[in-house]
């Protein structure tokens, strides 16, 4: 009788913390990466043809190898959401539209199964778009690029400073409450639990150990706030976060003049040759 093989450990998703190197994407300012995120994102917004999406994604992909990303940073994708996936696409399938071909004397419309997979491609690069800036940007750096990208808005009276320590302290604090609430979850897995067949004490059993976990959370969050006032009043207080002088340089510009470059040529494709054969079928 042969034991069952191991069940191998799902990858976990690895966010808001810089993969270890010293490439030209983690050398960029956090600021370019956050207004190029931005920039992409409207133009992905009024022109979301397949066209700006895939030079999104060659964009991605390369600076993901200029970065030198491992593919260990991936989180393994639950079996659930590729049939989420495909109850989708056959779902979106029923909604017919061109283009179309015949299966006998049926047509069959691919339109709304196109709209689905450019819907879904769209998602995955601006989610790839978003981890290469988790994956290469320290968070230190993000507080010292909010107040210099917001400095004109204090003409008006907003406190751009208080905004950016507040970002500062959320991306923080966001690693740090995920590990902490992963190691209560395992502790909570640990419990023996008592085997009661009546539904109504197994609902009641769980209730009470979800109040429990919530109330060790709460606990675990009020502690590291705690821990983290601290720290920063130790540091010279909250000023000291946004007070980091930060700005564009070289490599920035040029990171600039290459992504408008790609972009710029795929919404000219897109707006021309390529959307004009599109409307044609």
């Amino acid at each position: 009788m042969t034991s069952a093989a191991p069940r191998k450990p799902r990858r976990q998703v690895v966010l808001l913390r810089p993969v270890p190197g010293r490439t030209v994407m983690h050398e960029l300012w956090a600021g370019s990466k956050l207004i190029i995120v931005a920039g992409i994102g409207v133009l992905l917004t009024f022109y979301p043809g397949w066209v700006p999406i895939a030079a999104v994604a060659i964009l991605v992909v390369v600076a993901a190898k200029i970065a030198h990303i491992p593919r260990g940073v991936l989180p393994s994708i639950p079996v659930w959401l590729w049939f989420l996936l495909l109850l989708g696409g056959v779902t979106a399938t029923f909604a017919g539209g061109s283009p179309e071909f015949a299966v006998g004397s049926v047509h069959v419309g691919l339109g709304g199964l196109l709209n689905f997979l450019r819907i879904t491609a769209l998602s995955i690069v601006l989610l790839g778009l978003g981890a290469m800036v988790s994956w290469t940007t320290n968070v230190a750096e993000v507080a010292p690029a909010v107040a210099k990208l917001g400095r004109p808005l204090r003409r008006l009276r907003i406190p751009v400073d208080d905004w950016a320590v507040a970002v500062a302290l959320a991306l923080r604090a966001f690693p740090m409450l995920i590990d902490e609430f992963t190691v209560l979850y395992a502790a909570r897995r640990l419990r023996p639990r008592d085997v009661d067949r009546n539904r109504r004490a197994r609902g009641r059993q769980w209730a009470s150990e979800m109040i429990d976990l919530l109330a060790a959370a709460i606990t675990v969050a009020l502690r590291r706030a705690d821990e983290m006032g601290d720290a920063i009043t130790a540091r010279g207080g909250t000023g000291q976060i946004s007070a980091v002088p930060s700005g564009p340089k070289r490599r920035d510009w040029v990171t600039f003049a290459v992504v408008i470059l790609v972009c710029g040529i795929a919404l000219a494709l897109e707006l021309t040759i390529l959307g004009t054969s599109a409307i044609q079928r």
